[in-house]
């Protein structure tokens, strides 16, 4: 091929140009609007390099290949011989035009499934209404859309409901006896308030000599889910539980998730257990892994152990003693387990969470809440995974690993020289960095600088790769861990499931453990890995909706938030309930503005907004339709509505 012809991708943008990401890799190309030749976000295509002309490398489309997007979901708008559906993702920024018969009867402000299957040369593309969801604006319906966008299935199909039903609720006296019967110790499940589904449960005992047995049971749903069957298939299809704050999309039917599989107060449940014997520095010196049954003496929560942990008497009333007397183990193996993560190099990245809820109608958000009973179950379960992945690596069986690679260079690069930009230098080698490197750097601000430390664990945490599946061990560089896993969520995440159905069939004295999962942990891995970033982006975007919701009642209201990303056009700021809205260039007092990407700063000889500055801000909008805020400045917002005052 033509040196200069690039085979690739194209990444829309809303404004109506492109970009081209080449399918060898290098750098990417800048398509203007008349050079795609009627190619659209989403679509591979072959490209022609143009010549160089000011910092850009630009390229023209030639041919293209493969339509990339061939439904969408958006806004009907009706004319009077059809319609057009405007894509909710602006990256696709051409509207589809719907021709009356095929609009299923539509009207404007309908949120619609279309399907395209015309590309008229030089117009728009043409398609059809599949699907209304319903009004624009209702939240259930934004939610639904966001969901098909990022295809996330809602309903289960029949079929798998219907073996869901047929599965049987007794366990039987044959399958107790193929088990370690844990049901007379003191497990209990620690989950949160609203939790429907308990998959976890521990137990910690102290044992003559100080050392502490640790038991993590996890629910046995491979028992039930089986290999190749009609949920099993459902179950890799959909890869993980998708998580929105008015709805919980599952990866296994409630049939399952809520009932049989989830570890339930009083009720004999199948597990998989971890048990663990760990030493006074945190040590693991001894570990079984064991199919199991239990029976949880206690559904607790973390409001409540928090409390039992801080010597609230009321809270330790509600329980019997021996439970108390357990949790103060847990407790105390907590902190061991805790500094023994620290003195390796852990990263804990004290990044914010929001927790939405919905109160008479509106909107409420606040910081979630991490307190000492999240990191005891937190560890516990770290502990676990390590333990188990360590296992199946020493016997070489066909694995699914959670591994987090080392950042790249470039962004070690990046971070350094934000860095000398608030007057820090790191002496350390950015082609081979450690996770104690950026342990002491977190430390450093916690500690001497504190007003800087969320800014700085914002960056960190960029420059971070992103932890994914993986059939081959390569650590865990976050945790500072040589081998972990996802043992302890099956319920709602396939890998775990795989994992837990591994581990049975080598438990069970099978020896063939490598020729019958070793394709099938690649797929696993690539597929699960696929689905946790669909849902990655869903959450985000309906949690951004839901934040828009929440800022759009608040027009008006004064704020004060920090500068979170800074471009050229704008900076971000978010409030310290996590909310975000731009404050855009054009409306901040003094001009000539420069930006300094390296800094994360705007700057002119007056002024100067750089990441992590505390703002003063005033919501100016909140756009529901382009899921966005705006926000002023409180002294540009004053001097603007004083000016309006004086005119009027």
């Amino acid at each position: 091929m033509n040196d200069k012809l690039i085979i690739g991708k194209i990444e829309g943008n809303e404004r109506g140009y492109a970009f081209l990401i080449p399918e060898n890799g290098g750098e990417d190309y800048f398509i203007s609007h008349s050079d795609l030749c009627g190619a659209l976000h989403g679509d591979i295509v072959v490209a022609k390099k143009k010549d160089a002309t000011g910092k850009r490398t630009t390229a023209r489309v030639t041919e293209i290949k493969q339509r990339g997007i061939k439904k969408i979901v958006g806004t009907f708008q009706a004319v009077k011989s059809g319609g057009f559906v405007i894509c909710d993702d602006k990256k696709f920024f051409e509207d589809v035009y719907v021709p009356y018969k095929l609009s299923k009867k539509a009207k404007t402000g309908d949120k619609v499934v279309c399907e395209i299957n015309f590309y008229p040369k030089g117009t728009n593309p043409e398609g059809e209404i599949v699907e209304i969801l319903g009004r624009q604006f209702n939240r259930n319906t934004e939610v639904k859309s966001i969901c098909i966008a990022n295809g996330i299935d809602i309903p289960f199909r029949k079929e798998t409901i219907k073996a869901c039903e047929l599965l049987s609720s007794e366990i039987s006296e044959k399958e107790i006896k193929l088990r370690r019967d844990f049901r007379n110790d003191i497990t209990v499940t620690i989950d949160g308030e609203d939790a429907k589904d308990f998959d976890d449960a521990i137990c910690v005992k102290l044992l003559d000599n100080g050392d502490f047995l640790l038991g993590v049971h996890i629910a046995d749903v491979s028992h039930y889910v089986t290999e190749n069957s009609v949920i099993d298939a459902e179950a890799y299809n959909r890869g993980t539980s998708v998580y929105f704050p008015e709805l919980v999309v599952p990866m296994l039917p409630e049939r399952l998730c809520n009932d049989l599989c989830s570890l339930k107060e009083g009720v004999d449940r199948l597990t998989l257990s971890c048990i663990m014997r760990v030493n006074k520095n945190g040590e693991v010196i001894d570990n079984e892994i064991v199919p199991s049954i239990i029976r949880s003496k206690a559904r607790m929560t973390y409001t409540e152990v928090f409390a039992i942990l801080n010597g609230d008497e009321n809270a330790s009333k509600k329980y019997d003693e021996n439970i108390i007397k357990m949790l103060k183990y847990a407790d105390t193996l907590c902190g061991i387990l805790m500094n023994k993560r620290d003195e390796r190099g852990s990263i804990d990245l004290d990044v914010k969470e929001a927790q939405i809820t919905i109160n008479k109608g509106k909107v409420e958000i606040y910081e979630r809440e991490r307190n000492r009973a999240h990191k005891m179950i937190e560890e516990f379960m770290i502990l676990a995974n390590e333990t188990v992945a360590e296992y199946a690596f020493y016997l070489n069986l066909p694995f699914i690993y959670r591994i987090h690679e080392k950042p790249t260079v470039e962004k070690m690069e990046r971070l350094t020289e934000f860095l000398k930009g608030l007057g820090v230098n790191r002496k350390w080698h950015i082609d081979n960095v450690y996770p104690k490197d950026f342990q002491s750097l977190l430390a450093l601000f916690e500690t001497e600088r504190k007003n800087l430390a969320p800014m700085v664990n914002r960056v960190t945490l960029r420059s971070m790769q992103k932890a994914k599946y993986y059939p081959e061990n390569e650590g865990h560089f976050g945790l500072s861990s040589k081998c972990y896993c996802h043992f302890t969520s099956p319920i709602r995440r396939y890998p775990d499931l795989v994992v837990h159905r591994i581990l049975k069939y080598f438990l069970s004295g099978n020896q063939d453990a490598e020729e019958k999962f070793s394709d099938f942990v690649y797929s696993a891995s690539s597929q699960s890995g696929n689905k946790e970033r669909s849902a990655e982006t869903a959450e985000r975007a309906v949690d951004d909706y839901y934040k828009i919701l929440y800022l759009s009642d608040k027009i008006g209201q004064e704020f004060k938030g920090v500068i979170s990303g800074v471009q050229n056009f704008g900076f971000f700021v978010e409030l310290p309930n996590t909310a975000e809205g731009i404050v855009k260039i054009d409306t901040i007092l003094g001009k000539d503005y420069k930006f300094d990407e390296k800094n994360f700063k705007l700057y002119n000889s007056k002024n100067c907004y750089k990441l992590g500055q505390e703002v003063e801000i005033i919501v100016a909008n909140a756009d529901l339709t382009n899921k966005r805020a705006e926000f002023m400045l409180k002294d540009s917002y004053l001097r603007l509505t004083k000016n309006m005052r004086v005119v009027k």
